[in-house]
């Protein structure tokens, strides 16, 4: 039986974004489960504010198609989400947005119907950013995505990190390793 198909991303374009950092560790655990993982990062694919009129003078923009082939060839996807206000990142909104426009052709939704998803935030914060998941879950389970019940919301993301990159707590890794063991098994009891 083939390996489940992960996309791991952080909904963050900072260089040094906490959030692509715990993407990162994920991606790592992910790889470690049997999965085969695919670590973006959105600052690579700029696209303009979605609007339909855009769409409509100048179709999809180039990296939307790159993005939505990539997306639709996997099982599902780790995200990592930054809080902003309590709420979703307008970087992360925007790419569910163009991703979630059909090509002519296309199913409605392909890049996220049934799809796994595995949900983390980190924060310097006392909470992790665990308030912006509640909006994460509910529009990426709004469009037909299967978001796993655990999630993982890192807080103090600051002090977490050692310098290559691994997470300093073993609880953290604990709970980070949690969310990713259930993304990839329901991804490939999915794609199964």
């Amino acid at each position: 039986m083939a390996s489940p198909r992960l996309i791991t991303f952080a909904g963050s374009a900072r260089r040094d974004s906490w959030n692509k950092k715990l993407a990162a560790a994920a991606a790592a655990m992910a790889r470690e489960a049997g999965a085969e993982v695919t670590l973006l990062d959105l600052a690579e694919y700029p696209m303009p504010i979605m609007d339909e009129d855009t769409e409509s003078a100048e179709g999809l923009p180039e990296h939307a198609l790159k993005l939505k082939d990539l997306f639709k060839a996997h099982d599902g996807f780790l995200v990592s989400c930054p809080e902003y206000n309590g709420s979703i990142t307008p970087l992360l909104k925007n790419t569910i947005d163009w991703l979630s426009r059909p090509r002519e052709g296309e199913a409605t939704l392909a890049c996220f119907d049934g799809k796994a998803v595995g949900l983390l935030a980190a924060s310097p914060g006392g909470l992790g950013g665990i308030r912006g998941l509640v909006h994460v879950r509910a529009i990426l389970g709004g469009i037909g995505a299967y978001v796993v019940p655990k999630q993982f919301a890192l807080s103090n993301a600051h002090a977490a990190f050692n310098p290559d990159g691994s997470l300093v707590d073993p609880a953290h890794v604990k709970g980070v390793r949690s969310v990713v063991d259930a993304t990839v098994r329901t991804a490939d009891r999915l794609g199964g």
